[in-house]
C-alpha cells in the first residue's frame, strides 16, 4: 500500500506542474467569479442564477474532464517514452500497483480540485441574491425555485394497446394500410400509432376535461408549497397567444359518492401562454392524508383551439424533497463519478498506445458518451436496413459507454430537480462499479503482460 500511496503522491505533482493543468485552473478560477457578476439569463434573479449554475457547473465539468484525460494518459506515456518507467519497475513494485497509484493520484487530483471549483460556485450562488439586494419576493422566488431541491411527479403512460389494435385493424379494413406498409414497417407503424393515441390522451378540445392522478406525494413539512409545472400546446395559434383554462386541484376522489370533503379544492381560473412554462402554486393541504393528488384541467371558452399537452414536460407536480447544499453535494458527486470513468479510460488507452493516438481514442469515447442520448435516438429514424446493421454494431459500444448527457448535474440543479440518493447510486453502479472497474481490468491485464523493454544480448 505504501507503493501505491507514493506513485500517487507523485502523480499529482507531476500533474500540477503540466501546463495545461495550471491553464486550466487559471481559466476556472478567473471564469467562474466572472460568469458570476456578469450573468443575465431571462432579465431576473431567478433566471441569472440558473445562466451562472449551467455554464458554470458545465464548464467544470468539461475542463476538468480533459484535464483527467490528459493527466491519466500523460502519466503513463510520458514514463514510456521518456524511460522513466525503467527505474520504477526495477524497484520492488508490481505494475499492477504502479498502475493503480497512478489512478489514485489522478482521483485524489480531481476530488480536491472539484471540492475547490465547487465551493466557488456554491459560494457564488448563494451570496448573489445578498450582493443582489434581492427583494422579499425574490427571495421567496428563489427559495421555492431554485434555492430548492424539487421531486418530480410525472403522469404515468396511459395503456393505448387496445387503441392502437383498433386504429390498425380500421387502417386494414379501409384498404390504407398497404400503402402505409410501403413505406414503412409494421412496427414503426405500431409506434406511430401509439404516439399518436397517448398524444390525444393528453388533449382536450374546447369543453372537454382532463385529469391526471398522483399517489405517494409526501411532503417534508405540510405548510410547504405544492407546484404544479405545465406547458400547452396548441392545435391553432390563438390571436393573442394566450390560452383560457380552468384548473382544479385536490383530493378530487370526494363527492363522487356523496361523502364528506375532508380536504380542500383549490380551484385556479388561468390564461397562460402558449408553449411556455407556467407553475400553479397549491397549499400542502390539497394533498389527501394517504398521499393522493389530483390535478383537473378544462379547456374553456373563448378558446377556439385545441389544447395539447406534450408528452416529455407538458405536466408534471413538483414539491421540495430536500435542501440546495444537499442537491449540490449530490450534483458534485455525479461528476465526481465521470471523472473517475475518464480516470480508467485513460490509463487504459495509455497501457498500449501513445500519447496522441491513446488522446485521440479518449476524445471520440468522451464525445459521444457526452451526446449518447442523441445518438442512440438519431439511428432510429434511419431505414429499416440501416437499423438493422446497426443495432447489431455501433448501437451496442455504445450502450456501453456511459450516459454522461442523462447524469448531467446542470440538468438538475437548474430546474432545481432532485438529485435523488437511488439514482446517485445507480450512476455509481453503472458508471464506476461496473464500466469503469471494467476499463481498470482491462488496463490491468494489457499492462501486466505488455513488454516494456527488450534484452538484447
Amino acid at each position: 500500500m505504501h507503493s501505491i500511496w507514493a506513485v500517487a503522491a507523485n502523480t499529482v505533482r507531476q500533474a500540477l506542474r503540466m501546463k495545461v493543468a495550471a491553464v486550466f485552473i487559471i481559466l476556472l478560477l478567473i471564469l467562474l467569479p466572472f460568469m458570476g457578476f456578469t450573468a443575465t439569463g431571462d432579465g431576473t434573479l431567478k433566471g441569472r442564477l440558473q445562466t451562472f449554475v449551467s455554464y458554470s457547473v458545465s464548464l467544470t465539468a468539461l475542463l476538468l474532464s480533459l484535464l483527467t484525460l490528459i493527466a491519466s494518459v500523460y502519466s503513463v506515456t510520458s514514463d514510456i517514452e521518456q524511460r522513466q518507467i525503467y527505474t520504477v519497475i526495477t524497484k520492488p513494485i508490481r505494475r499492477f500497483q504502479l498502475l493503480l497509484g497512478k489512478l489514485l493520484g489522478v482521483v485524489l487530483l480531481n476530488l480536491g480540485l472539484l471540492a475547490i471549483f465547487s465551493a466557488v460556485i456554491y459560494t457564488i450562488a448563494v451570496y448573489t441574491p445578498t450582493f443582489a439586494r434581492a427583494t422579499p419576493e425574490q427571495l421567496v422566488t428563489l427559495d421555492n425555485e431554485f434555492f430548492t431541491a424539487r421531486k418530480i411527479l410525472t403522469p404515468g403512460e396511459p395503456d393505448v394497446a387496445r387503441d392502437v389494435d383498433e386504429a390498425y385493424r380500421r387502417l386494414k379494413q379501409g384498404g390504407q394500410l398497404d400503402e402505409l406498409l410501403a413505406e414503412s414497417s409494421k412496427d414503426e407503424i405500431f409506434a406511430q400509432l401509439t404516439k399518436q393515441m397517448k398524444l390525444e390522451k393528453r388533449a382536450a378540445a374546447v369543453g372537454r376535461p382532463l385529469v391526471w392522478e398522483f399517489t405517494n406525494v409526501k411532503l417534508l413539512d405540510p405548510n410547504d408549497t405544492i407546484f404544479v409545472r405545465f406547458k400547452y400546446d396548441v392545435s391553432v395559434n390563438p390571436p393573442d397567444q394566450q390560452v383560457h383554462s380552468q384548473w382544479i386541484v385536490g383530493d378530487l376522489r370526494q363527492g363522487q359518492y356523496g361523502g364528506q370533503f375532508r380536504t380542500p379544492i383549490y380551484p385556479f381560473p388561468r390564461k397562460d401562454a402558449v408553449r411556455t412554462f407556467h407553475e400553479i402554486a397549491v397549499p400542502a393541504d390539497a394533498v389527501a392524508d394517504d398521499g393522493y393528488l389530483g390535478v383537473g384541467f378544462l379547456n374553456v371558452p373563448p378558446n377556439e383551439t385545441v389544447v395539447i399537452f406534450p408528452l416529455e414536460d407538458g405536466l408534471s407536480v413538483q414539491y421540495k424533497a430536500d435542501t440546495f447544499t444537499a442537491n449540490f453535494l449530490r450534483a458534485a458527486l455525479l461528476i465526481f463519478f465521470r471523472l473517475i470513468f475518464l480516470a480508467c479510460l485513460g490509463l487504459l488507452a495509455a497501457t498500449f498506445l501513445s500519447f496522441p493516438v491513446a488522446m485521440l481514442l479518449c476524445m471520440v469515447v468522451f464525445l459521444t458518451a457526452t451526446c449518447s442520448g442523441f445518438v442512440i435516438e438519431s439511428f432510429d429514424y434511419l431505414s429499416t436496413n440501416m437499423s438493422f446493421i446497426y443495432s447489431f454494431t455501433v448501437k451496442l459500444i455504445v450502450r456501453l459507454l456511459p450516459e454522461f448527457d442523462k447524469f448531467s448535474p446542470s440538468s438538475f440543479l437548474v430546474p432545481a430537480k432532485l438529485v435523488s440518493w437511488s439514482l446517485l447510486a445507480r450512476c455509481a453502479a453503472l458508471m464506476v462499479c461496473v464500466k469503469a472497474l471494467l476499463l481498470l481490468v482491462a488496463a490491468l491485464v494489457i499492462f501486466s503482460f505488455r513488454e516494456i523493454a527488450k534484452i538484447i544480448v
